[in-house]
């Protein structure tokens, strides 16, 4: 077989993969977004960082704030289920260590929290997958509140503990931590007696 002769070879050219082009992109967009917030990220970085040209990201996503919104839906993915025949592993889970994609996705959050635009993006993907799931799950009256309830206590948890490190939160035993969190979750989530709420 003959071979090609390296000027074709180096002026042949490259095969275009969208997908790989594209997961690149939304990569590349996490790791600034995560590291400086929205305000701060510049789409020509987040390109550098990708390996392509800027224009690709307006080809691929329309604008910065639509590729915003397409890494926290990624980031905001994986909800935990805190109904009451759930909430002794959520209870587990929430005081577990977390995996790098929960910390950079409560750090993406954080960094980004100052920007009315993120805010807005970050409040609708958050009410439109995780607490919209969680309200379908829940029995009885009020409950998309009680999800946002729910919401608000797990975000608190793992904020106080694996961001801010709260001293007692890490270094008091889990499983027994765990019992109290667990009581916690299961008085917001069970459905409560009708002679308890007022009216």
């Amino acid at each position: 077989m003959t071979d090609i002769p390296a000027a074709s070879r180096e002026t042949a050219p490259r095969k275009r993969d969208s997908a790989a082009t594209k997961r690149a992109i939304l990569d590349a967009a996490r790791e600034v977004f995560t590291r400086s917030g929205y305000d701060a990220a510049g789409v020509r970085e987040i390109a550098g960082v990708a390996g392509v040209d800027a224009r690709l990201i307006g080809r691929y996503f329309g604008s910065k704030e639509l590729l915003f919104t397409q890494v926290v839906d990624e980031a905001y993915a994986g909800h935990l289920m805190m109904t009451p025949e759930a909430n002794a592993e959520t209870a587990r889970s929430l005081l577990a260590g977390p995996t790098q994609a929960q910390y950079d996705g409560m750090l993406l959050t954080l960094r980004s929290a100052s920007s009315d635009s993120a805010v807005r993006i970050m409040r609708d993907s958050l009410e439109a997958n995780f607490q919209q799931a969680l309200t379908d799950e829940l029995a009885g009256p009020d409950a998309a509140a009680r999800a946002a309830l729910l919401v608000a206590i797990c975000t608190g948890v793992q904020f106080m503990r694996n961001i801010i490190g709260n001293s007692a939160l890490r270094n008091a035993d889990p499983e027994v931590l765990a019992v109290y969190l667990r009581a916690a979750l299961d008085a917001v989530a069970a459905e409560p007696p009708a002679a308890d709420i007022a009216r």
